[in-house]
């Protein structure tokens, strides 16, 4: 399954574009995209801004933006490197708080059954994005998988 904003329901669901908002470290976040995105903004206020953006509009609040050069992004008014350890970790928090805080981003994702998950339009390059197509999907099934044994288990 190729997710993206506009290929239909589940895949659409699971795009980092759908507006499932969750809580991270206090903060209310309206879509995985405006979180990613504003990780590109060392100002706290901004950032809690750019959290409240879905879709496309957080997609171009954050472009332009030349976190590249230096590799450092920012959450919660620290300074995080894009290629640290600490920064998967952090990629971890937002995607188990999105999925186990918000039922229709979870029930969407166990939809998607034993489907390899895949996002063609995205980067592989860590130089290039702040999230790579396997960094996103290996989280996306990674956490499927747990859910499945949870609801099996009960």
């Amino acid at each position: 399954m190729d997710i993206g904003s506009g290929k239909g329901y589940l895949a659409s669901a699971l795009s980092n574009f759908a507006p499932h908002p969750f809580v991270l470290d206090g903060i209310q976040i309206a879509s995985m995209e405006g979180f990613l995105q504003s990780l590109k903004f060392s100002n706290p206020e901004m950032q809690k801004h750019v959290c409240t953006l879905v879709g496309r509009v957080a997609k171009a609040k954050g472009r332009g933006k030349n976190w590249q050069r230096t590799g450092k992004l920012y959450w919660n008014g620290q300074e995080i490197d894009r290629f640290s350890d600490d920064y998967q970790q952090l990629l971890n928090r937002a995607f188990e708080a999105l999925y186990t805080q918000n039922e229709a981003a979870r029930k969407a994702l166990l939809a998607s059954g034993d489907a390899v998950l895949e996002h063609s339009i995205g980067k592989e390059n860590p130089k290039d994005t702040v999230l790579t197509r396997s960094e996103f999907c290996s989280r996306l099934m990674r956490l499927r998988e747990r859910f499945r044994k949870e609801v099996r288990l009960r």
